[in-house]
């Protein structure tokens, strides 16, 4: 089971960075991440959503694929990989895989225009060595779907490291 972190960051940048910093940890095993988003309020209040997966773009590649095989029965590939295209788009764009886009949205309307949330679907890590690498980069923990024990020792390790980090 996946747990639902929500972080957030003064800026774009901060929260892009520590995503990144996150996937390389993934890299090396220390974390299993099964959804990383970033969403951006913009200084006119509208909400962007930085995702790591497009659906849009398999779904086309799908729709393309398929329709090209349907396309030969019927001796039209062209028409055929172009509808299909269009369909796997279409598919793929109401397709919601990872982090719910409207549950990002609501909680981004709370956020101050310019600054970044990050929302993270943890499946698991090595909390001591993930905390001691984000901690530097700030953020504040707004939401978790952990037990309520677990968050405040989650929140109690952050501070600890954010602590270490400045002291040295």
């Amino acid at each position: 089971m996946s747990n639902l972190i929500a972080i957030a960051y003064p800026d774009v940048e901060t929260a892009t960075r520590v995503r990144d910093r996150l996937l390389d940890m993934q890299r090396e095993k220390l974390i299993t991440l099964a959804d990383a988003a970033v969403a951006e309020k913009k200084p006119d209040g509208k909400i962007k959503l930085h995702q790591l997966r497009s659906t849009v773009s398999g779904g086309a590649a799908a729709g393309t694929l398929w329709g090209g095989l349907i396309g030969l029965l019927f001796l039209a590939p062209l028409l055929g990989m172009a509808v299909g295209a269009a369909a796997g788009a279409a598919g793929g764009a109401a397709t919601d895989i990872g982090v719910d886009d409207s549950f990002m949205r609501d909680l981004g309307q709370r956020m101050q225009p310019g600054s970044a949330t990050l929302f993270l679907l943890v499946v698991q890590s090595t909390p001591d060595k993930v905390i001691a690498e984000v901690a530097p980069y700030g953020g504040e923990i707004i939401q978790t779907s952990l037990s309520a024990e677990a968050e405040a020792s989650l929140r109690e390790s952050v501070e600890a490291a954010r602590s270490a980090a400045a002291a040295r």
